[in-house]
């Protein structure tokens, strides 16, 4: 399904996957996971590279689970760091605002970047001609990397087996981006109209699905479209469960005080939904717990 030098390490929901491409004797990288698992990320690339140079990395885009292994990386492999043209300035300045890592309790390691790299640009990566997609959404500046002789799509979270990542933006109120979802409805349409026979999501397995997939991303789009509180509730969800996945267990008690400090529920509580933290903690628990994202232990919250 994919060329022999294109290796994807999948990782899970808490890291991104990571996409090795080997070039001789030397080698590059799309996204570095989430920091608490960098020492993770580290052993598994010396592994996989068996002694050939990581000579770039590049991300996707700025969020904390792409980019916070990007420190450990460049200590551990001295390779240049490349990201989307528009993060650069957050990047430099490590607005942890901007990043949404504090407004999402996420955390990152600072790093320095060496060079961006621009929708419509192309490059060269394990042998094969790729060119930069511009994918906002999920994150307003994100890119996606297509190779047309192969038809192979990196789309990070612009599109997933059953999905896409939250559209944040349009829940931020940041109407210069336009809505983030009227742009996520423009990458899919951009992204539906390339040519692609395999798809390497940001999370999940790499698939082949790519009609089915495409479907199940409208239809996810076209019920937040029509009920921007279930978009809420996802995203709270998401922010929540991803929460459990770092820390493991969380004392349901402690729930309502969690999100009091998460400037992001906050603000799309009180715009939106207008719940006490109490009942907001509540609802949570009950709906990612009815899922199977959550188990409840003696009053102990524990991802699963």
């Amino acid at each position: 399904m994919l060329p022999d030098n294109l290796l994807v390490l999948e990782r899970g929901w808490l890291s991104s996957n990571n996409v090795v491409f080997f070039e001789g004797e030397q080698a590059a990288l799309i996204d570095s996971g989430y920091v608490t698992h960098a020492g993770q990320t580290v052993a598994l690339l010396r592994h996989t590279l068996a002694g050939r140079q990581l000579t770039r990395l590049l991300n996707t885009h700025s969020h904390s689970d792409h980019i916070g292994g990007n420190a450990a990386v460049t200590e551990a492999f001295g390779c240049q760091v490349i990201v989307p043209q528009g993060i650069d300035a957050t990047i430099a300045e490590w607005d942890e605002e901007a990043l949404l890592l504090s407004p999402l309790g996420q955390s990152a390691a600072r790093f320095r970047h060496d060079a961006t790299i621009a929708a419509g640009d192309e490059l060269e990566l394990g042998g094969l001609n790729w060119r930069a997609v511009a994918v906002p959404g999920h994150d307003m500046d994100a890119l996606a990397f297509h190779n047309l002789e192969r038809r192979l799509l990196i789309s990070g979270d612009a599109l997933w087996r059953n999905g896409f990542g939250v559209i944040f933006s349009e829940l931020l109120g940041h109407p210069a981006d336009g809505g983030g979802l009227q742009a996520a409805r423009q990458t899919l349409d951009a992204l539906a109209r390339l040519p692609v026979d395999v798809v390497i999501p940001g999370h999940g397995a790499p698939f082949v699905e790519v009609e089915d997939a495409f479907e199940r991303a409208y239809r996810r789009l076209v019920a937040f479209e029509q009920d921007i509180e279930l978009l809420v509730r996802h995203a709270l969800k998401v922010i929540l469960a991803f929460a459990l996945l770092e820390r493991r267990q969380l004392p349901r008690a402690d729930l309502p005080d969690f999100l009091a400090h998460l400037s992001f529920c906050q603000s799309v509580n009180a715009r939106y939904l207008n719940l006490s933290n109490e009942v907001l903690a509540h609802e949570l628990a009950r709906d990612l717990i009815r899922v199977g994202t959550l188990r409840d232990e003696q009053g102990m919250l524990i991802a699963t």
